[in-house]
């Protein structure tokens, strides 16, 4: 043991074989930027979900402004859009939507559950949150995902609006985290009124 101890400080003190003072730079500097691209790959997963940046992939305007290009679909703007959705992250992209669509969008109606824009708020995430004088309402509700009397109202407010539509008109849904089942995707351009038809977009997260 004591001839070991005093072996030690020699070799502290002793310089590191070049070839081995390479390979662990080398190895360093190789685990440094494989954590950057790890950071990287996480940031653009993170903000290709993100609901402004999302919508903004499904919604656009033609360069004169006067028109709504969903996907592969067309719809003429003259102030006539009205915008519902519900779910987690649709407030985000309600903000989005009222950003995009500017004096066209003349009103909406969201159901968000209890709590988000709280946690919105304390988090900073202000591009998640709607402006003071947005003609988005917003509803909070289903406190723990369970159906409450704020949800029902929330839902019946939504129900109203889009009843009280006419075919000049263009209905704008935003869903965040529901799942459409298959058969039903192909009939997502309208919604079928008692009469009219109201030409209907569908934006799902």
């Amino acid at each position: 043991m004591a001839a070991a101890l005093q072996v030690l400080p020699r070799l502290a003190r002793a310089p590191l074989h070049p070839l081995l003072w390479r390979g662990s730079v080398a190895r360093l500097a190789s685990s440094m930027a494989l954590a950057e691209q790890a950071c990287q790959l996480f940031e653009s997963a993170v903000g290709a979900v993100l609901p402004g940046p999302m919508l903004h992939r499904a919604l656009s305007l033609d360069p004169s402004g006067r028109q709504l290009k969903v996907r592969d679909r067309s719809f003429q703007l003259r102030q006539n859009v009205y915008l519902v959705g519900f779910g987690k992250a649709v407030m985000g992209m309600a903000a989005a939507a009222e950003e995009l669509l500017g004096q066209h969008l003349v009103q909406g109606v969201i159901s968000i559950p209890k709590g988000i824009r709280a946690a919105m708020e304390r988090a900073g995430k202000q591009e998640m949150l709607l402006k003071p004088h947005s003609r988005v309402q917003v509803f909070e509700g289903a406190e723990d995902n369970l159906p409450d009397r704020d949800a029902l109202r929330a839902a019946l407010t939504i129900r109203q609006l889009a009843e009280g539509l006419t075919a000049d008109d263009l209905l704008l849904v935003l869903i965040s985290g529901w799942g459409t089942p298959a058969a039903h995707r192909d009939d997502r351009y309208q919604c079928h009124g008692h009469p009219p038809l109201v030409p209907a977009a569908l934006v799902m997260a």
